[in-house]
């Protein structure tokens, strides 16, 4: 037989609050929940391309049909390729054509979703934040957007560290006596946010730099966001190649790059949070 505690659950929470042990937990308003399922469906929606990329592609190397030498799947000529393939049998065709088909339907609702996130980007309250946030090396607008939907309010973080524990990019640590072992990350983060912030780091193997795409991204962009996204792409940089030096490149290198690049993130974005409440106290 259970024995009901809801009184005496109530009582304690009641006295742990006035005593101020608990912790306050950020929710997510209806804006933010909102623009979490905009960035899901456009993660939905790459995973089914991919998905019907593969069918096609599994289709053609069943009856042994490749593209030619040095083309790229999915380029211009890639595409050409496709537009020129012929089968003699009806069924095959029918197959080519309605997995060609699969591929561009998806690809049409992609571009739906993309064309609402860059409104997004520009109109939401968030776009403050999510302009100064591509400021940084790699993070384009679909990242940035990602970033302010999943973290929210930056701020609600008192350090950087506390932000690297919520995407799972800490390493898990196992400890006895006066030993203690580190070990790889914990993966129990958000895994929206740890995905893309990965992604972007490859970028950070390069040599700093401020041109195409990335000087674009930054013009009229807040000055302070500027100058701790150029200081970025030095520690970032370095950071990559001294453990790449060490015999530990690639993902290693990479992940270990993802965690700092959180901490810059965090800067960023509670830079321009402290700016925008300051506007509105003004105002």
């Amino acid at each position: 037989m259970s024995v009901k505690t809801d009184k005496r659950d109530s009582i304690r929470l009641a006295q742990l609050l006035r005593a101020g042990e608990l912790t306050s937990v950020w929710v997510p308003d209806e804006d933010h929940e909102a623009l979490r399922d905009l960035i899901r469906a456009r993660h939905d929606a790459r995973e089914d391309l991919q998905s019907s990329r593969q069918r096609l592609v599994h289709f053609l190397l069943r009856h042994g049909i490749r593209p030619p030498q040095g083309v790229r799947n999915w380029s211009v000529k890639h595409r050409e390729w496709l537009k020129r393939l012929t089968f003699e049998r009806a069924s095959q065709r029918i197959v080519f054509q309605e997995y060609l088909h699969a591929i561009n339907e998806v690809e049409d609702r992609m571009k739906r979703i993309e064309a609402q996130i860059h409104e997004e980007a520009l109109q939401s309250e968030h776009a403050p934040v999510i302009q100064a946030l591509q400021t940084l090396r790699g993070v384009a607008e679909v990242t940035a957007v990602t970033l302010v939907a999943e973290i929210g309010q930056f701020s609600r973080f008192s350090n950087p560290r506390q932000l690297m524990s919520y995407a799972g990019l800490v390493p898990k640590e196992y400890s006895s006596g006066s030993s203690r072992w580190q070990g790889s990350i914990t993966k129990t983060g958000n895994s929206q946010i740890r995905r893309s912030i990965v992604e972007v780091c490859w970028s950070y193997r390069h040599r700093p730099s401020l041109k195409g795409e990335l000087l674009k991204r930054q013009e009229g962009q807040d000055p302070e966001a500027k100058r701790i996204a150029w200081k970025a792409q030095h520690r970032l940089h370095m950071k990559y190649h001294r453990i790449s030096a060490k015999g530990k490149g690639g993902k290693v290198a990479v992940v270990a790059v993802a965690r700092e690049l959180l901490g810059f993130i965090w800067a960023i974005g509670c830079a321009i949070e402290d700016k925008q409440v300051s506007l509105s106290n003004v105002a």
